[in-house]
């Protein structure tokens, strides 16, 4: 009987891949490291391969150490594997030259991402594998989750029958972190597929000092062509050994797949072809047009190296007119895109009288570069432009360029029949959100005859980043690798997100919407935005809300609401009986939490028994109709007048979330940028944050030393600075004999902080009378964030102190200093307001001069200073910035730190390249030369001078 699980596309194929390697060569790069830390874990808890053996996982210092494991591995007859992504694979491109030359079998399992080249992009593509497609290595593309697992499998087999090693990719986050239900392969099929005598054979090919031979000589002209033709029939051979382990895949699961495969009308004469995750939107939206009587198909091609050209033809109805062939990748140059150019080729080779009406057009476009969402309209969108007498020869779709002017429009009427119920919730990175939704997605999918998808979309941020979970479900089988944007359901579990971001947009009519609110019902409708209640009034939903905050704290969950607001999904959603529901929810709490100890599970019990006692429906129609507040506050508020016009016109709208509609012509031409540009990103996610009691404030500066982001900050300012501060401004006397007269402003960000406490955590003044009270402490957003605001814009127009009036081997000194990493997660830049550019005089006409000048001052400053404090006691931790003659600053953004040094070490390390929520790094930067580099390394890692 077969066995079913809920799992993510990177899980499938690590599974598989663990259990026919025995040695595996890791090094972690998004998105392929779950597979790396999968197979790490399995090795640990002591899963054994097929053959009985636990594989020995080998974590290296780079891809390409991990590239050279896996080649001395294989070569010696071991069965070897590794996983990568990206630049990660071109680092691994010279081992794969050898192992292939060699006829050595070997798989590696690709995330498929985005190679860096005017930006870098965690997400997904397929430049990276185009890149590799010279090496010799055949190359297998899985469309969705179960073709993760199987073609993983497949790989694993075809390699030891074929000798050639095989890349075995599938998109990069779109399917390798999509949770879909799997039918599982059972140990007897791997076995089947995977023959001892092919094991053996690899076995008998490694290296051994009892059989010596020579491997990887070095020749001259006068025989190396001719050693790389003698390979030719090994490679000849794959397609046929490829589709020989998929029949007998398929005699063992009844799941049947081709080197290509064809869906759509049998006298088709429009057709896509397609690679990847992006087949099955097509294949939706060809379903959907030939159930409205159109001739169109998709052709999906899984082998794509060695190309199967005649089996491509072979799948194409002779009918055929007009052919797009989609590539996700940009080869700048070329003529067409890679599959583009295999296409022509088969048709070059094959075609000959296969059609009826003669060889067909071919057009080729680009689409879903960095995982740019793709869609069934952009898919009815080319077939569509098949159909014009004259079709774009090259086009886009997913984008408006209007500067070459090769994009295609989607039809914004084309919609395809629901066929499950979708939710959508928004979330904050840490909140609990996407773990709520996993153990949904688990809870619907486990069950026998229902069938669920969950895709997860992360911004690049770390803790407190927004997070936007798609679940579908359904009772058969969701093959949908793209966004909601009709949803059943809509949960938003910040009440902010409301005002920052598009929420309850992607609400179908009539849908639920639950809102977490610290407003009861009465009161919420006052406080929504009015672009809100605009689509909650025109599409009539159905709006709940409930305080998640303060039934999670009750719990004694902290800020943890997933336990609250999951019981509420089901509870409204109706795809399950609540009963039912409930009771799953508390397995996997016992699964999840229980090796915490019974207090956090019975809390987390505690919390969802409370849910739905605390949930609200609002009547909205009734505050509608009683038009209080009816100007109300606006989502996403104008920018200062301040704003730069790059930021009005293009962050703006990316911080709006309508960045996928800025056409090609408002993006910069190299990825050249301007600095501080996140400094207008207000995005107000925190619940509480730091207000500064003065009366027991001992000065020390902690506070701001410490926070990650310089949402706290220290100022020194005359009395007569401060004439004209805000009735709500605080400031307190400032003792120093060196700056007498001066008052102390400590000062937080209220749209910057993210409501971490580490403040109020490292915070040494107590009140005498008070149990608890500090000079910091965390309280509600919500009743001072609007006073903060304005105490806020004040304390920035105050100047920055003179660096040579305070001490720079203090933290009490370095803490009054301007920050120069400040803002969520960002490198901001330095500088007065607007942010300069300190290097613009190094490019200037007297750039030789300049430089000179720099060079010799920086001679002159000391290397770093100790001002780190841990329990009172000071030990080296930050470099202090060199100070040039006009007290100007070197930008952390312009210093160009990241990008100059010299070795990956160093750049792993450099403070431009860390998240700024690991060490206090943010008020330091440096000029890339050798001395002060140095003298860095030695500060933050404690080296000794």
């Amino acid at each position: 009987m077969a066995r079913w699980a809920i799992m993510e596309g990177g899980e499938a194929a690590a599974n598989v891949a663990h259990a026919l390697s025995e040695v595996i060569a890791i090094y972690p790069i998004t998105p392929s490291s779950p597979m790396g830390e999968l197979a790490d874990s399995l090795s640990s808890a002591g899963r054994t391969n097929i053959w009985g053996g636990v594989p020995e996982v080998v974590e290296m210092q780079s891809e390409g150490g991990a590239a050279g494991a896996l080649h001395g591995a294989v070569t010696k007859g071991t069965l070897g594997t590794t996983f990568t992504a990206s630049q990660g694979l071109l680092l691994m491109l010279p081992n794969m030259y050898k192992i292939a030359g060699e006829l050595t079998p070997a798989v590696i399992h690709v995330a498929a991402r985005t190679v860096a080249t005017h930006a870098l992009s965690i997400f997904g593509d397929h430049s990276d594998v185009m890149a590799a497609r010279m090496t010799g290595w055949a190359m297998l593309a899985a469309t969705n989750v179960q073709e993760a697992q199987d073609f993983a499998l497949v790989a694993h087999a075809a390699t030891l029958r074929s000798r050639v090693p095989f890349v075995h990719f599938l998109d990069g986050f779109r399917t390798s972190h999509e949770m879909n239900k799997v039918e599982l392969l059972e140990t007897e099929d791997l076995r089947a597929l995977v023959r001892d005598e092919d094991v053996l054979a690899h076995r008998a090919r490694g290296l051994t000092p009892d059989a010596p031979v020579l491997r990887g000589a070095a020749e001259n002209p006068d025989s190396f062509f001719q050693s790389r033709e003698a390979a030719n029939p090994f490679h000849r051979a794959v397609p046929a050994i490829v589709a020989e382990c998929f029949d007998e895949l398929a005699e063992r699961t009844s799941r049947r797949y081709g080197l290509v495969d064809y869906r759509g009308a049998a006298d088709a004469e429009r057709v896509v072809v397609v690679m990847g995750s992006a087949s099955a939107t097509v294949r939706q939206a060809v379903d959907h047009l030939v159930a409205r009587g159109e001739k169109v198909g998709v052709v999906t091609v899984h082998l794509y190296r060695p190309f199967p050209s005649e089996q491509f033809v072979a799948a194409l109805p002779a009918t055929v007119r007009g052919i797009a062939v989609l590539d996700r990748t940009k080869e700048p140059g070329a003529p067409v895109e890679p599959l583009h150019g295999d296409v022509l080729a088969a048709l070059d080779h094959h075609g000959e009288g296969h059609f009826d009406g003669g060889r067909p057009a071919v057009i080729g476009g680009r689409y879903g570069l960095s995982s740019k969402e793709f869609t069934p309209p952009m898919a009815a969108a080319v077939l569509a432009e098949l159909e014009r007498e004259a079709p774009k020869r090259e086009f886009t779709v997913g984008i408006v360029d209007d500067v070459t002017h090769l994009s295609l429009t989607p039809d914004p009427d084309f919609a395809l029949p629901r066929t499950s119920l979708g939710a959508v919730f928004f979330g904050l990175g840490s909140d609990g959100t996407v773990g709520s939704a996993k153990n949904s997605v688990k809870i619907i999918g486990e069950e026998a005859g229902r069938y669920a998808q969950g895709y997860f979309v992360y911004d690049s941020r770390k803790a407190g980043a927004t997070t936007i979970s798609h679940l579908r479900f359904g009772d058969a089988p969701i093959d949908a690798p793209h966004l909601i944007d009709s949803a059943d359901f809509v949960a938003v579990h910040h009440f902010d997100l409301l005002r920052t971001m598009r929420t309850v947009d992607v609400a179908r009519p009539g849908a639920t919407v639950l809102v977490n609110s610290r407003w009861p019902a009465e009161t919420l409708w006052d406080h929504l935005p009015v672009e809100v209640r605009e689509i909650i009034a025109e599409r009539d939903l159905d709006l709940w809300t409930i305080d998640a905050t303060k039934v999670a704290r009750a719990a004694g969950l902290g800020g943890r609401i997933n336990t609250v607001m999951q019981p509420c999904f089901f509870f409204l959603s109706g795809v399950v009986e609540q009963d039912q529901a409930i009771a799953r929810i508390k397995e996997s709490i016992e699964r999840t939490y229980g090796k915490r100890g019974r207090i956090v599970v019975e809390r987390n019990f505690a919390a969802v028994d409370s849910a739905i006692e605390a949930l609200q429906r609002v009547d909205w129609r009734a505050a509608a109709a009683a038009a209080r507040d009816a100007d109300g506050a606006h989502r996403m508020p104008p920018l200062p007048d301040a704003a730069p016009e790059f930021v009005r016109r293009v962050t703006a709208t990316m911080l709006r979330g309508e960045g996928d509609t800025l056409p090609v012509s408002a993006l910069p031409v190299d990825g050249e940028w301007p600095t501080g540009t996140t400094r207008w990103e207000k995005r107000a996610i925190a619940q509480d944050i730091p207000i500064w009691d003065p009366s027991i404030c001992i000065d020390c500066g902690k506070c701001a030393i410490v926070c990650p982001h310089s949402a706290i900050r220290i100022k020194l300012a005359s009395e007569e600075e401060l004439a004209g501060a805000p009735d709500t401004f605080q400031s307190k006397p400032y003792k120093d004999r060196n700056l007498t007269g001066h008052r102390l402003i400590v000062q937080v960000a209220p749209d910057d902080c993210t409501g971490c406490g580490i403040c109020v955590d490292v915070c040494p003044a107590r009140s005498k009378t008070e149990v608890k009270h500090k000079s910091i402490n965390m309280e509600p957003a919500h009743e001072h964030r609007d006073r903060e605001r304005g105490n806020f814009e004040f304390f920035l127009g105050l100047p920055e102190i003179d660096r040579t009036k305070v001490r720079h081997d203090q933290v009490k000194g370095v803490a009054q200093l301007q920050p120069l990493f400040e803002f969520s997660s960002a490198c901001s830049g330095c500088g007065e307001t607007p942010h300069q550019d300190p290097d613009a005089a190094l490019r200037g006409p007297d750039a030789d001069r300049e430089r000179h000048r720099v060079l010799l001052h920086l001679r002159r400053q000391p290397a770093h200073h100790a001002v780190r404090e841990e329990r009172g006691r000071p030990r080296p931790g930050l470099v202090q910035l060199p100070l040039f003659e006009d007290n100007a600053e070197f930008s952390a953004s312009g210093c160009g730190w990241a990008g100059r040094t010299s070795t990956p070490r160093q750049r792993a390390t450099s403070p431009c390249s860390r998240t700024a929520s690991t060490l206090p790094w943010w008020r330091a930067c440096s000029l890339p030369t050798s001395p002060v580099r140095w003298a860095w390394r030695r500060s933050a890692h404690g080296w000794p001078s």
